[in-house]
């Protein structure tokens, strides 16, 4: 069987989870008969093509297409029709689409095929649940995902929880949860004493990790230390004095000791699909603070693996709390637990195959 994933956002986590999945179907290809291909864009400027051919399985093939990630008519019409011929030439079996853009284009690149694909789709975190634009361009992307499912078909895979909630609403959905590679994460684990309470985040410095918030949270808190693991272009609203910003790394691997040395792992999301780098946080056994909002409420529960909160004023009872060792130590722990149970990545992705073969 031939199945070919199609992403244009590869960035972030969605990297990361091309990464691990690239590695596990490349690993497993030979014994399950599937042959994976991987079609990307490498316009996001936060990507380095020399990582891709590094990072993903040499047994996965990569095909690059030029995808934008703004809507435009003119552009999104040469792609479709460059993913209709790559795709024409591939005679894949599968089809699997990875975020909005490529979620509409894909579709129309099949249709244009005029032949019966399985095709899947995996929106890792709907476009319409963005907050950083106006109410009119939600309601923009919620008609434009609505009518895509209802003309073009396929089956949804969602992410997490929340986003299958809202898959089922709009058509056939699945679900296959992200996950974590514990065999690379568990070797970074060292347990840590910090002379002063240490907090911090891993991710580029943008509107949806909300480093507005970051800030104001690390003013409330002067007696601790935050540490932004990474970088971006609002790193200007992070000017608390007690943040310091490590800057970018060429390897998400690299950045691995610097999340261990954290005490509390802390997530002020405006929105997510479902954040790796939480997952990532809660392998490596920290107590998890995030915002009440799509994705991080899919991780983090409640008083188990750390607290959701919905304004700073919330933040007060659980930093308390979360300042003495014993508790700390108690809530990552059981954040590692959960962990393991719900978002080991080879655990997950094994689920994809039966799907892919019905």
């Amino acid at each position: 069987m031939r199945v070919v994933h199609i992403v244009e956002a590869l960035g972030g986590g969605v990297y990361t989870y091309f990464k691990d999945l690239t590695n596990f179907f490349g690993n497993e290809a030979e014994n399950r008969n599937l042959k994976t291909t991987v079609i990307y864009s490498a316009k996001r400027k936060e990507i380095d093509p020399n990582n891709i051919a590094r990072d993903f399985s040499s047994k996965v093939d990569l095909v690059e297409v030029d995808m934008e990630k703004e809507l435009s008519l003119f552009k999104d019409l040469k792609a479709t029709l460059q993913l209709r011929k790559v795709l024409k030439e591939l005679n894949p079996d599968v089809i699997h689409l990875h975020s909005s853009k490529a979620g509409v284009i894909g579709r129309w690149a099949n249709f244009l095929l005029f032949s019966n694909k399985k095709v899947f789709y995996t929106p890792h975190g709907y476009s319409f649940i963005r907050q950083d634009i106006s109410t009119t361009k939600q309601k923009v992307f919620w008609i434009i995902e609505k009518y895509t499912q209802l003309l073009f078909g396929g089956t949804t895979i969602a992410c997490g929880d929340t986003e299958y909630e809202i898959a089922k609403r709009m058509g056939k959905a699945e679900l296959v949860r992200n996950g974590v590679n514990f065999s690379v994460l568990e070797p970074f684990y060292k347990t840590i004493e910090n002379p002063r309470l240490k907090i911090g985040i891993v991710g580029r410095i943008t509107a949806p990790k909300n480093p507005k918030l970051f800030n104001e949270i690390a003013l409330r808190y002067p007696q601790h230390d935050f540490i932004w693991i990474g970088d971006g272009e609002l790193r200007p609203l992070l000017t608390a004095k007690n943040i310091h910003i490590s800057g970018w790394f060429s390897d998400n691997v690299d950045c691995l000791p610097l999340l261990n040395e954290l005490d509390i792992y802390l997530q002020p999301s405006l929105w997510e699909g479902l954040p790796i780098a939480v997952l990532e946080a809660m392998a490596l056994r920290k107590p998890i603070l995030a915002t009440n909002v799509f994705g991080n409420k899919d991780v983090v529960v409640h008083g188990v693996s750390g607290f959701l909160f919905d304004q700073l004023d919330d933040l007060d009872p659980f930093i308390k709390q979360l300042e003495n060792a014993d508790f700390r130590k108690k809530i990552g722990t059981q954040a590692y637990e959960q962990c393991k149970r719900d978002f080991d990545k080879d655990k997950n992705f094994q689920k994809l195959i039966p799907i892919y073969e019905k």
